[in-house]
């Protein structure tokens, strides 16, 4: 048996998390189903842009994301790595 392609799995699982948010029925999606997704697209962006050397766009496309949604989660996954925005500013500016 061969395992699932991960970019059809990935446009299944943002198709499906836009229309519940679109129901606004986030409710029935566990934390855990929202931490395991957030923890694989943030390690995968981070090692890619890392180990590639190159930046892309983290959202699939402009505006998918407002500034809140921006905003709520960069601050709790800061507090999460145990950073502040000092922190932040030093990462920023690496090459």
């Amino acid at each position: 048996m061969s395992a699932p392609d991960l970019a059809e799995l990935a446009e299944t699982a943002l198709a499906e998390s836009l229309r519940r948010l679109e129901l606004d029925d986030t409710a029935s999606v566990s934390d855990e189903t929202v931490q395991a997704l957030l923890t694989a697209g943030a390690r995968l962006y981070a090692r890619k842009v890392d180990t590639e050397g190159r930046r892309f766009s983290p959202v699939c496309e402009p505006g998918v994301m407002n500034a809140t949604d921006v905003a709520v989660t960069v601050t709790a996954l800061l507090q999460a790595a145990d950073l502040n925005l000092f922190d932040l500013a030093m990462w920023t500016n690496r090459a």
